[in-house]
């Protein structure tokens, strides 16, 4: 599944990032990578999840390309 598909309060761990090297690094800055677990805030406009400590907004089209396991 991808990150767009889980609700807000949901947990998740990244398993894939299905992009180029430019989406990887821009989402690594921010903290997600595989492996990384983050948590839905809100899908209202961008995406909102907490990765590790941080608050972290992305934009839908760069969350389709995430791909995640609930846990």
């Amino acid at each position: 599944m991808v990150l767009t598909q889980l609700r807000p309060g949901e947990w998740a761990r990244i398993v894939a990032i299905e992009g180029g090297r430019g989406l990887r690094q821009k989402l690594l800055l921010r903290g997600l990578f595989e492996g990384s677990i983050v948590r839905v805030i809100s899908k209202h406009g961008p995406i909102t999840v907490e990765v590790g400590r941080n608050i972290v907004s992305i934009g839908r089209g760069m969350a389709q390309k995430v791909r995640v396991r609930r846990i």
